[in-house]
């Protein structure tokens, strides 16, 4: 008997054709799920978690804004990256991070892929002068 391949709302959300929350599957539902997750302020030392529910879900990629931009930054980024992704989506493996530094800018551009064979690229930017984030 086979199974459906997994499927789910999308984020950041947003409306499809029909007027509903769009939903995908795939690399596109993998992608989307990576985000979700370290675009979640969870709980840390410094910080309570953004979801009242459930304060520990999410990362610890928000302590990195408005931090000097250097090696050290770019290492904290793939540790939080790697803790967050392993509690939280533990079907998914990392299978490697890349570092790109522009100015105040660090992105880091995840490689993940999933058992069923799904492989998606997800650039997250941490910026040291904006909230911009995952």
């Amino acid at each position: 008997m086979t199974t459906a391949p997994p499927f789910g709302l999308l984020s950041p959300f947003r409306r499809d054709r029909k007027r509903d929350f769009a939903a995908g599957h795939g690399a596109e539902l993998l992608a989307s799920k990576v985000r979700q997750v370290l675009a979640t302020e969870g709980a840390t030392l410094r910080s309570s978690g953004e979801m009242p529910w459930r304060t520990s879900f999410g990362s610890a990629i928000h302590l990195l804004r408005h931090q000097n931009n250097d090696a050290v930054l770019a290492e904290l980024g793939r540790m939080h990256i790697r803790d967050a992704l392993k509690r939280w989506l533990p079907d998914v493996h990392l299978v490697g991070i890349d570092v790109a530094a522009a100015g105040a800018t660090l992105t880091l551009i995840l490689r993940v892929t999933t058992q069923a064979g799904a492989t998606v690229v997800v650039p997250i930017d941490v910026s040291a002068g904006s909230d911009g984030g995952a």
